[in-house]
């Protein structure tokens, strides 16, 4: 059974709080990164609804990631579409393809089910990198514009922001919000009938749960929110590029959620963020950041399987039995 952290204390309320501080405080740069760990923590907690909850391993989570990239980015630069109206749209999107993807693949289980994701993301990546009219095609689509945040610079504080800065607290907002939402899934009744087929669902299915049906509700919930992180990774990038749909996207994701605990609701926030930082410290010392990432996984897997969060937990479980005994 899995450790969790106290309930007790307002873990987001405090990093909430904690985040509206690194733009006044802290440089350019670590806006940056903190903007970047927000929006892939997103992804990587939709990522976490599929393989932590339900217990289905994807292989092709990317494919949403850059659906709701293109279509945000499309709606913005090529229709002058609203960012309020573009980023719902997006989400709309993609989990309107994970409906379509996830018909199929949810009536496969295990392996099957992995490489049929894979493949679907191959199919979006080879449009993505093919349809030059639309995407872009291998160049990608570029200048996404940033959203109109004028009217931010009334807000006391904000005057003398630079527009990357206060996409931060737009991206800040967003995240927090579906975060919210994804926890409130997790811990409803759906959320405990998807950790039941997770656990067993030979016999979830027994007692009279369509499997399949809850299989297919947790693939699309989890391919909108993923879409949603894809727009707002297109427009921090300033450009939306085939490769945000590439099998290695689907990968990096998903170490993500392993590094941080997949038993952890905020595990995957934790992962993301370790593995942007070891990424930026790493890369500006050596080229070779695929070999340490390899090893880190290796020591990971062996020392730490429940993940970083997971193994706090875990420790704290720990020392609450020693003190009581």
């Amino acid at each position: 059974m899995t450790t969790r952290l106290p309930r007790t204390i307002p873990w987001m309320t405090i990093a909430f709080a904690l985040a509206l501080f690194i733009p006044i405080f802290g440089t350019r740069f670590y806006t940056s990164v903190a903007t970047d760990v927000l929006i892939l923590g997103l992804f990587a907690t939709s990522l976490n609804l599929l393989l932590g909850t339900t217990g289905l391993v994807s292989f092709g989570h990317a494919a949403y990631f850059a659906i709701g990239a293109y279509v945000c980015a499309i709606a913005m630069k090529t229709f002058e579409v609203p960012f309020l109206l573009a980023l719902p749209l997006a989400g709309l999107a993609a989990g309107a393809a994970a409906l379509v993807f996830g018909y199929f693949c949810v009536r496969l289980t295990k392996i099957y089910f992995a490489m049929l994701t894979l493949a679907f993301a191959q199919i979006v990546w080879a449009i993505c990198f093919k349809w030059n009219d639309v995407t872009g095609g291998e160049q990608g689509f570029n200048n996404v514009p940033y959203p109109d945040l004028a009217w931010m610079e009334v807000l006391p504080g904000l005057s003398r922001m630079r527009v990357g800065e206060l996409y931060f607290y737009v991206t800040l907002v967003v995240v927090c919000l579906c975060l919210y939402v994804m926890r409130r899934i997790t811990n409803s009744p759906f959320g405990r009938i998807l950790t039941t087929i997770r656990e067993n669902p030979e016999r979830a299915e027994f007692v009279g749960i369509d499997v399949r049906r809850f299989e297919l509700a947790a693939f699309v919930i989890a391919g909108l929110f993923a879409g949603l992180a894809g727009a707002l990774f297109g427009i921090f990038n300033r450009g939306v590029f085939p490769d945000f749909g590439y099998w290695a996207k689907s990968a990096e994701v998903l170490i993500m959620v392993i590094l941080g605990g997949m038993g952890q609701f905020f595990g995957p926030l934790v992962g993301a963020f370790t593995l942007v930082v070891l990424n930026q410290q790493i890369t500006s010392y050596t080229e070779y950041w695929p070999l340490v990432l390899g090893l880190l996984l290796i020591v990971l897997l062996y020392a730490f399987p429940a993940g970083l969060l997971g193994t706090i937990a875990d420790l704290v479980k720990s020392l609450r039995g020693r003190r009581n005994a």
